[in-house]
């Protein structure tokens, strides 16, 4: 069954049993197809007139506005973002309509407030997303093998543990469900107490008494324990 949707879920969960500083395998998967739509935001896809025509719309949000910059590719960025402005702009402003009637004010606010909720590389990045989901959860339902490479997983991220849960508890039958449920609350408990463990003894080595004592495996616990409860913060992605 190994179709070609397949392969990279594949690919990140056998890097992420390999690797020491992998974790959760979804961010490696999504850390991946954001980084490919960030270049090709800014790539020769830009010029195209279906894509310059929603990126004028749409604008990024401010993660992605970050990540465009770290591109280092500063001319296609201004390009972008001289359109978007000049299209922001028209839309305050409005036609001579709009201004008989008195409607900038709304005008002003409305544009506003799309420039909060809209970003182009979030909107494709959905779909893909989802598929992401549905993709693992079928591939542990329908490929024997695959169950030991989730079993072998350090943990998943809570936003996708919860996202891969709900999915399965929606599409499986129950005693797959049920199944699923087994082996993801096996590796997700295991981490749980690992976490815990170390940032605790990181808590600890704050203390005269412990001065002596060795980190062990605490010294990134802070950084590792977010990682575990926020998604989208990968090694990968942090490394840049």
């Amino acid at each position: 069954m190994e179709q070609i949707y397949t392969i990279p879920i594949n690919e990140a969960f056998e890097k992420c049993m390999e690797e020491e500083g992998c974790n959760c395998p979804i961010c490696k998967l999504f850390d991946k197809l954001e980084k490919k739509e960030v270049e090709m935001a800014l790539g020769a896809s830009m010029m195209e007139p279906s894509t310059r025509i929603q990126t004028n719309e749409k604008g990024f949000c401010s993660e992605h506005f970050r990540m465009l910059v770290n591109q280092n590719n500063s001319l296609s960025l201004a390009l972008v973002l001289e359109s978007h402005l000049m299209t922001l702009k028209e839309k305050m402003d409005g036609n001579l309509l709009t201004t008989i009637l008195g409607g900038k004010a709304r005008n002003h606010i409305k544009t506003a407030k799309g420039v909060s909720n809209n970003c182009f590389i979030c909107e494709r990045l959905e779909p893909h997303y989802n598929r992401m989901i549905e993709n693992t959860v079928l591939l542990y339902a329908y490929e024997p093998q695959f169950k030991a490479k989730l079993l072998s997983q350090k943990y998943f991220c809570l936003p996708h543990y919860q996202m891969l849960m709900e999915y399965a508890k929606n599409k499986l039958d129950k005693k797959k469900y049920d199944e699923f449920f087994k082996d993801m609350s096996e590796v997700e408990n295991k981490y749980f107490e690992k976490i815990i463990k170390d940032i605790s003894w990181y808590c600890k080595k704050f203390d005269y008494r412990y001065d002596s004592e060795p980190w062990y495996d605490s010294k990134d616990a802070v950084e590792r324990a977010i990682r575990f409860l926020s998604c989208g913060t990968s090694d990968d992605k942090n490394n840049k």
